[in-house]
């Protein structure tokens, strides 16, 4: 069974398990759910060489309106298998967790002790009911070739979730995921130029009933579930898992009490995402975090939110803000900022990529004299991007991932962007929306006058869709994928756009000798 027939038939539910002992069976009988508890799909992510977190979270009724799932008030063992065939013949390891009451029946397991650099399936099983089963990876220790798609900003209103089909079809070795995972907003509070394709949960997200009802919504759609099904994931929040461009313990409302709204919203979060016991920190979470791909690649995600100063001139896209520019404005806040830059340095990898939310890349959005920026950016935070910049260009093959446009950029990287003769860091690839903004199109004319704005950046499209990446040590292949619509389901996906990034020569010590500045 291929790759693509084993997800087709995993999110059929197919895949079935050799008979339970009657033993086994007894204990299930005893307090069998009304209904199957698997709704929400199974997940996996933060791979490491040796294992990887595995996910699931019952819900016998995912949209029930106190946002439990239609789940009992009482914990629940569930069973899980991890094997190194599809149909479960060689099981390598299992064991049962406990998806508790107070944690909306949530269960990660985090394994350890497996075989680097190989594909092995997950399955869960609780209450006599079967999970689908899903596929994942542990990373490899050499050089071994990655392929990898990059998603973000997935409006359940705006569209249907095709695109989540289309990447999990082209069957990567790992998901990077960078942020707008779901939208805080009521029905309606945002809408798409083509209206709404179909109706969040009432309300806006405050309460972790809330948070936890629209993740459940989210994860019951199939083509989402498929995409978790199919690879590994690595996830970071932006701003619309808790509110829209939120700062730090800024609410971008002011409304009162923000503080226990985000610690509530980053508890759902977790909840909902394969992510390790260590990111939950009291009220905080921590994301921000690296995984290395053996010794070809190193990814360092950040967490643009939690840290950062409030946005300067009270945020927007506007012109004449002098304030963006002040020195001491931080993003990423002191702690992140020290521990980004001594991985950077310490980086042994042939490449570093920088999984991040927001455009690095300067972008003027007024056409003709003047300027104006979107202070929610990295233009908003000037001077600690212009110290970014500085880092990377003393990184091994730095590629930088971003989410949040809705539009597909392709862009260099410079310390000075007003200077075209200024040497290239290195470059940025942001990943359209997965629905966010409805169908999208081609403004020829638009897209035109942006490029000629910013020649720094040299492909805009406004389509939906994500990217797909293939890592190898001398070079790094991307498609920008696009789907013409998802109004309505079944769109194909198409390669609008290729390029090659050659990796350049030398190593990481190498490249910081010849960044370095020259004394006299």
């Amino acid at each position: 069974m291929d790759r693509r027939a084993f997800l087709t038939a995993a999110t059929a539910g197919l895949l079935l398990p050799p008979p339970a002992t009657p033993a086994a069976a007894a204990v299930s009988s005893s307090r069998t759910l009304r209904a199957d508890p698997f709704t929400l799909g199974v997940a996996s992510g933060d791979p490491s060489s040796d294992g990887f977190v595995l996910w699931t979270r019952l819900a016998v009724d995912p949209l029930g309106g106190d946002g439990r799932g239609g789940m009992p008030a009482r914990d629940v063992d569930v069973d899980w298998q991890v094997a190194t065939d599809e149909r479960f013949t060689k099981v390598v390891k299992s064991g049962t967790a406990t998806a508790r009451a107070g944690a909306a029946h949530s269960v990660h397991v985090e394994l350890k002790g497996l075989e680097p650099g190989r594909d092995y399936f997950y399955r869960f099983r609780s209450q006599g009911r079967l999970s689908p089963a899903g596929r994942t990876r542990t990373t490899p220790q050499g050089e071994t070739p990655l392929t990898f798609a990059v998603a973000a900003c997935a409006h359940y209103e705006h569209g249907y979730y095709t695109a989540y089909r289309r990447l999990a079809e082209q069957e990567p070795d790992l998901v990077v995921f960078l942020g707008d995972y779901l939208y805080e907003y009521g029905p309606s509070g945002y809408t798409a130029l083509a209206g709404r394709v179909r109706s969040h949960t009432p309300g806006k997200c405050r309460t972790l009933a809330d948070y936890r009802l629209r993740h459940a919504q989210y994860k019951s759609d199939p083509d989402l579930q498929a995409a978790h099904a199919a690879a590994p994931w690595l996830v970071a929040f932006d701003d619309h898992e808790v509110e829209n461009n939120w700062a730090g313990p800024v609410s971008s409302t002011g409304a009162a009490g923000f503080a226990r709204r985000r610690a509530e919203a980053f508890r759902a979060y977790y909840e909902n995402m394969p992510l390790r016991r260590a990111s939950l920190q009291g009220a905080a979470l921590k994301v921000n975090r690296r995984i290395s791909w053996g010794t070809l690649a190193r990814f360092h995600l950040l967490d643009t939110r939690q840290f950062r100063d409030d946005q300067a001139c009270q945020d927007g896209v506007r012109a004449g803000c002098d304030d963006r520019l002040a020195a001491g404005r931080t993003l990423l806040g002191s702690g992140q900022w020290r521990w980004l830059e001594s991985g950077l340095n310490d980086s042994t990898t042939r490449w570093n990529l920088l999984g991040q939310q927001i455009m690095v890349a300067h972008r003027d959005y007024k056409v003709g004299p003047g300027r104006e920026v979107n202070l929610d950016s990295w233009d908003g935070y000037a001077a600690e991007r212009t110290r970014l910049l500085e880092s990377l260009a003393r990184t091994s093959n730095p590629v930088v991932l971003t989410g949040d446009a809705h539009m597909h950029h392709l862009a260099e990287l410079k310390t000075d962007f007003d200077d075209p003769d200024a040497p290239v860091v290195a470059r940025e690839l942001v990943a359209s929306s997965i629905a966010s903004d409805g169908d999208g199109y081609r403004d020829r004319t638009w897209i035109s006058e942006a490029l000629q704005e910013n020649p720094h950046i040299s492909y805009i499209d406004q389509r939906r869709g994500y990217l797909m990446a293939r890592l190898t040590r001398d070079e790094l292949s991307v498609e920008f994928r696009t789907l013409d619509y998802i109004s309505r389901r079944g769109a194909r996906a198409r390669t609008a756009h290729r390029l090659t990034i050659p990796a350049e020569a030398g190593d990481a010590a190498a490249r910081r000798a010849a960044a370095a500045p020259r004394a006299g």
